[in-house]
């Protein structure tokens, strides 16, 4: 019997493939606007992108702004007089309707909702766009909790998060909690602060780096169903 009763699971690359969903919104609403969306593009928009998530998981900016500033910071850059608050809208709306598993994310699902475990998704993002995904690919049917940072309030790795979660789900005892996650920043050092175990997801055997440590590494969704049971 697992020493785990509730399992708290990242959403994007952990279980959805958000990389995939993020690509065909971005051709999609820059198409529209009148920009090429080649390497170069994409390149921008993601270093813009990538320095406002790590700020915003240091509690220096609020997500409305992170939504905004993206899209202004481009247009800073290539031009442009768009409105960055619908852009970021309709971007939003678009990733939410991009509903992709990665491989085995569906069997993995199912197996932990037949431990009988307590599942939940603990993700950060915009409701839009999670919730979205979280109904498309239908993982609703199978984990039936959803908390999503814009909503709480508060982000990972904050220890206030991981405190929301605890709270909706009448969790007294942390040590029989786990979080499951790709995030070393948010994920592995949520849990770090939050004194919840980890396991880290790690199918492509990136490096540890940074002051997160995981209770457990895990290169497969078999390996955290063996460390599971």
């Amino acid at each position: 019997m697992s020493r785990y009763q509730t399992v708290l699971l990242d959403a994007d690359m952990t279980l959805m493939d958000f990389h995939r969903s993020e690509r065909e919104a971005l051709r999609e609403v820059f198409t529209r606007r009148g920009y090429d969306f080649g390497a170069e593009e994409e390149a921008l928009y993601q270093k813009i992108n990538n320095a406002l998530w790590d700020a915003f998981a240091r509690g220096e900016i609020d997500q409305d702004f992170l939504g905004v500033e993206r899209f202004a910071a481009f247009m800073r850059v290539r031009g442009g007089t768009h409105d960055p608050r619908a852009w970021n809208w309709e971007f939003v709306n678009t990733v939410g309707k991009g509903a992709y598993l990665l491989p085995g994310a569906w069997e993995f699902c199912e197996k932990l909702h037949a431990m009988g475990l307590t599942l939940a998704i603990a993700t950060n993002g915009m409701p839009a766009a999670q919730r979205g995904r979280y109904e498309g690919t239908h993982l609703n049917t199978l984990i039936p909790n959803l908390f999503i940072s814009m909503e709480l309030g508060v982000q990972k790795p904050m220890p206030g998060f991981f405190d929301k979660v605890c709270d909706a789900l009448s969790i007294t005892d942390r040590s029989t909690v786990v979080m499951v996650g790709d995030g070393l920043g948010s994920d592995i050092l949520g849990g770090n602060r939050s004194g919840i175990d980890t396991i880290w997801y790690n199918p492509q055997n990136q490096p540890l780096t940074g002051p997160a440590r995981p209770t457990y590494t895990a290169a497969s969704y078999d390996d955290i169903i063996h460390i599971l049971e």
